[in-house]
């Protein structure tokens, strides 16, 4: 019997890829009179590229596109400060969000979420999201002290929802920090389809959101 749903948030209910695409558009139209002399496009290109989903945390990213474009009238670090203060304002999230949380609740799951990033900034978005009252507990990988596929990130996320890990599904877009990781400490795992991976291996895979209640409530049968 299922009695909880864990979630990543990145890739998984925000729509990243469209949610930068939206912000480094905004971020050069706002920054227009200190980048303007870059063409746009290749402005957005180069920060997607250096981005790498993700990957890569922002001051990494602005400091080459400072060196790369030759900018001397904003830093580096008052474009991050840009992104933190700004990005939120772009979030994205994936189609059937919120009706795929309300039919988890009418189930009568316990729902959390365990994401890696910085608290604040991953709690920004969130909140631009307007689901943080959907969840028991959120569980960011700078709070906790450690990040997925680390086992016992899940396990103290189990713990606080007082359920067994045969009891959880966690819903991920990463193969091994999502889908593996849960499943190494005995919980389902849901891969949400990404086209970076191909052959993943998950109790079950999913492209639409409202697809999640369907295969959380064939596990409890």
């Amino acid at each position: 019997m299922m009695k909880a749903a864990l979630f990543d948030l990145d890739g998984t209910l925000l729509n990243r890829d469209a949610s930068v695409e939206l912000f480094i558009k905004q971020q050069y139209e706002r920054l227009k009179g200190v980048l303007g002399f870059i063409p746009k496009e290749q402005y957005i290109a180069r920060f997607i590229q250096l981005d790498k989903r993700g990957y890569v945390w922002k001051d990494h990213v602005y400091q080459q596109l400072v060196e790369e474009f030759h900018l001397v009238h904003i830093t580096w670090e008052e474009l991050l400060q840009d992104y933190l203060n700004e990005f939120k304002y772009s979030c994205v999230p994936f189609p059937n969000l919120i009706p795929m949380l309300e039919q988890l609740k009418r189930d009568q799951l316990a729902l959390g979420m365990i994401t890696n990033g910085y608290g604040h900034f991953q709690m920004d978005n969130i909140k631009a999201l307007a689901i943080e009252h959907y969840f028991d507990v959120i569980l960011v990988s700078e709070w906790a002290g450690m990040k997925k596929p680390d086992p016992q990130l899940f396990l103290n996320a189990i713990e606080k929802l007082n359920v067994l890990p045969h009891e959880c599904v966690f819903i991920g877009d990463h193969p091994v920090n999502d889908v593996k990781g849960a499943q190494h400490v005995g919980m389902k795992g849901i891969w949400k389809k990404d086209k970076q991976w191909q052959h993943v291996q998950a109790d079950a895979i999913v492209e639409d959101l409202l697809e999640i209640p369907i295969f959380i409530d064939s596990f409890s049968q």
